[in-house]
């Protein structure tokens, strides 16, 4: 689950495609953090993180969601705005949005 509080932006490195889904690779100050199969936000859009460098991160997107997404429309170069999942010990700014 989420707020809907934009955390930071990051940097698409390179968007591959694997029949009709898409990789994303993002540069971020706070990918270092994330874990793999970890659930992270991207331009309001829950996606698992499935591969992890030192500061970027690879995600997965299928064909359903750029549909209902700009995310299709991503490309090298383009920001994107993140946001971790919330924690229960954490303020809850904005609102409750379920990712999935």
């Amino acid at each position: 689950m989420f707020t809907g509080i934009i955390e930071c932006q990051g940097l698409v490195l390179e968007v591959r495609s694997e029949g009709s889904n898409k990789d994303f690779i993002v540069q971020s100050p706070i990918s270092s953090q994330f874990k793999v199969d970890q659930s992270v936000c991207h331009n309001g859009v829950c996606l698992t993180v499935v591969e992890l460098g030192s500061d970027w991160h690879r995600v997965t997107a299928i064909e359903e969601t750029f549909s209902r997404s700009n995310l299709g429309d991503l490309k090298k170069g383009d920001q994107v705005n993140l946001e971790r999942s919330m924690t229960m010990d954490s303020l809850l700014d904005g609102h409750v949005v379920q990712g999935h």
